[in-house]
């Protein structure tokens, strides 16, 4: 299952009018909206194919200048992430673990320059 969230950019003037349409949508849930025409929904898909299809609609959809994916949660890629650290095993740092661990207990060694 895939859940992403899209903002959407209409006029203004047509906000109200935009959001009743995404609130008696089948294929995307409305969430908010501010003055200046943006708006939030998000879709979900069993796959990107159905979120993709999706998407288009909305972006089809009289009065909408733009909608772009914004945020993007794949269950399926979860899952392999963390199967691939499973199979790891004790070989993760501790740190992985603590729900208190920030950015500063990052260890980079790589060198990105030999890469590319």
């Amino acid at each position: 299952m895939n859940i992403s969230s899209i903002v959407v950019q209409t006029n203004p003037k047509f906000t109200e009018e935009v959001v009743e349409k995404f609130k008696s949508a089948d294929f995307c849930d409305y969430h908010f909206h501010d003055e200046k025409g943006r708006i939030i929904v998000t879709i979900e898909g069993e796959g990107v194919e159905e979120e993709i299809t999706k998407l288009v609609k909305i972006q089809e959809m009289a009065h909408v200048i733009s909608a772009d994916m914004s945020f993007a949660y794949s269950e399926d890629e979860l899952n392999a992430e963390r199967d691939k650290l499973e199979a790891v095993g004790g070989d993760l740092p501790a740190w992985l673990n603590d729900e208190n661990a920030t950015k500063r207990d990052i260890k980079y060694n790589g060198d990105l320059k030999d890469r590319f």
